[in-house]
């Protein structure tokens, strides 16, 4: 008996199409996932086992193989639960209709049969509009997130038994339906604003030249002179975001799981202030399991790097081809990844340590013309210094 079915991986911050083919053969019950599984594919089959009976459906004590096409792609995350639970309903005679080739299936489920949320819901519907599928199903808390691609239906579901009684005809979901414009308006609004600062006339000025052409700028002052206070104020000059530049920007933060739930679309312009212990992989992306990093996390907005002479060397240097290029390319063995980042990039620094250096050195110099002329004239750091102020 087999089955197959429709998912989607995440390469990049795109998704691709993947066939979840199940078959249940005769023999020792065993259960088998191939197609270059990660841990928390592999780990599914316990998940897909108690799912199933706890949603009062009988799990097959036969030798069961799931394979995840294409084979050579990597498989992450734990959105396979639902396709490979429907997978193998449906070679088993469950589940039967048209509709089980219409639909990308995506989910986690919980050992009680219920739907978690996943990562890159909005890459995934992208994927099913571009195959010419009627939409896709996924966790009702990622419904509002994919309705954001129009042309296709979004059905958002709970548990594993909803989802088998709608592809059985037995249940209708209405698709979920957002209104982008009212979406797009409502999500334009800042928490805070560049009119808020008063006063630094000529550094507002700056800011502004900066940001209408998206300049790169670095402020210097003395602490508490308000440089990280205007930084963050910054997107809020920027033009705003089209809603391709939402798209992508949405997409990103999809696929690292930061997109909050109450917030289907971001339609501001990203603020990213990395610590200065960050590392080189934290701040462009990549790992074991590449993901975005800081400057990408940070893309149609503002990166703002706070005491920028804290930041180690290498660190700094890899910013170079983002910054030139924008975009970053994470090069492994198996796959090459691109992520986006273009950035303003806009750094921050106090200038104490500079000017003390410089009166150090200027103090040792005039100590030493003094001596030349009379040696036996001393005179203290703190008297030479005072004349220099003086």
């Amino acid at each position: 008996m087999l089955a197959k079915v429709f998912s989607s991986a995440l390469i990049g911050i795109d998704a691709i199409l993947v066939d979840v083919e199940v078959d249940i053969a005769p023999g020792l019950p065993a259960f088998a996932t191939v197609g270059l599984p990660d841990g928390a594919v592999k780990e599914s089959k316990d998940r897909v086992k108690a799912a199933l009976k706890n949603s009062g459906y009988d799990f097959p004590p036969r030798r069961i193989t799931a394979n995840l096409a294409p084979a050579d792609i990597k498989k992450e995350g734990t959105a396979y639960d639902l396709p490979i639970s429907i997978g193998i309903l449906a070679a088993t005679g469950v589940v039967k209709g048209p509709r089980l080739h219409d639909y990308i299936l995506l989910g986690e489920l919980s050992l009680d049969g219920g739907l978690k949320p996943i990562r890159g819901a909005l890459s995934m519907a992208v994927a099913a509009k571009r195959a010419g599928l009627a939409g896709l199903i996924l966790p009702a808390e990622n419904a509002p997130e994919a309705a954001v691609v129009e042309g296709i239906d979004v059905i958002g579901a709970t548990s594993l038994s909803q989802v088998v009684e709608f592809l059985s005809g037995r249940e209708i979901i209405e698709p979920c339906r957002v209104d982008l414009q009212e979406l797009f308006a409502s999500g334009c609004e800042y928490g805070e604003d560049f009119s808020e600062v008063k006063g630094q006339e000529h550094a507002k000025r700056a800011l502004e030249i900066a940001a209408s052409g998206s300049h790169n700028i670095l402020m210097i002052g003395p602490p508490g002179s308000g440089k990280t206070m205007i930084a963050r104020r910054i997107p809020t000059i920027l033009p705003r975001m089209s809603f391709d530049e939402a798209i992508e920007t949405t997409k990103i933060f999809s696929v690292s799981g930061m997109l909050e739930k109450e917030r289907a679309l971001l339609a501001v312009r990203p603020f990213r202030s990395p610590h200065h212990t960050i590392s080189d992989v934290g701040l462009i992306g990549g790992g074991t399991t590449p993901k975005p990093g800081e400057v990408s996390l940070a893309h149609n907005g503002v990166l703002f790097l706070d005491e920028l002479p804290e930041f180690k060397k290498n660190v700094l240097e890899v910013l170079r081809q983002p910054i030139e290029d924008g975009k970053v390319t994470i090069s492994r063995s198996l796959l090459s990844l691109t992520y986006p980042a273009r950035v303003m990039l806009v750094a921050a620094m106090n200038p104490w340590r500079c000017v003390n250096l410089s009166l150090l050195a200027r103090t040792k110099g005039y100590k030493r013309r003094q001596n030349e002329g009379n040696p036996r004239r001393h005179q203290s750091s703190r008297q030479v210094l005072s004349r220099l102020a003086a």
